[in-house]
């Protein structure tokens, strides 16, 4: 019985080191297209760019709060998951912020900027969900940290759909149209964090 303890646990410590590992990197990839995405939504003048970008700073604060509470209780991972929600939520009322800012200054955005900057951020993003796959079904922490992994990858090809249609109609209201859709992600995910949250609350220590 002292060896299956000992093996539990060190399969345990294992677990937790990868999951460390994992954040880093994701929050690490998560600052780099956080950068890359405002600085092409300035020059590009695109509400979808800067919405990206916004998401991804939100995210990397997001693994940033999960790396910090690996290997602690539910209850932690759950206030934790609170935090995630309301990190979600801060992007989607930014991303409906620029809306308003883009609709009183309409422009049109550079296409060649927003395809460019929307295929390295997807890239990125599809590298960072593929890390984080094997822990989709884990705990709260790591299930909401998937979470906003697969909304990036959605945000990517939104992103890319933004770019073709100002390219395809010479006009800004398919990069409007992609931050709108971008907004209700957002909305979205942050309910669905939220309640996993409230049900690791109420879940017994």
């Amino acid at each position: 019985m002292s060896k299956d303890c000992c093996e539990k646990r060190i399969d345990a410590d294992a677990l937790r080191r990868q999951e460390r590992r994992v954040l880093a990197i994701v929050l690490a990839i998560n600052l780099a297209t956080f950068v890359l995405m405002v600085a092409a939504a300035i020059q590009g003048r695109s509400t979808s760019l800067l919405s990206g970008g916004l998401d991804n700073l939100g995210d990397a604060l997001t693994y940033a709060a999960s790396l910090a509470v690996v290997g602690s209780t539910l209850q932690v991972k759950a206030r934790v998951a609170l935090l995630k929600s309301a990190l979600i939520l801060f992007a989607a009322i930014a991303v409906a912020v620029q809306i308003a800012w883009r609709l009183a200054h309409p422009a049109t955005p550079i296409f060649e900027t927003i395809g460019i900057a929307a295929l390295i951020n997807l890239a990125a993003n599809i590298a960072c969900l593929r890390l984080l796959h094997p822990y989709r079904h884990g705990d709260v922490n790591m299930a909401s940290a998937w979470e906003c992994s697969r909304n990036d990858v959605g945000e990517g090809l939104a992103v890319l759909v933004a770019g073709a249609g100002v390219w395809l109609f010479d006009s800004g209201w398919p990069d409007m149209l992609i931050a709108v859709a971008l907004l209700a992600m957002f909305l979205r995910s942050s309910f669905r964090v939220f309640s996993a949250s409230l049900q690791g609350l109420r879940a017994p220590g």
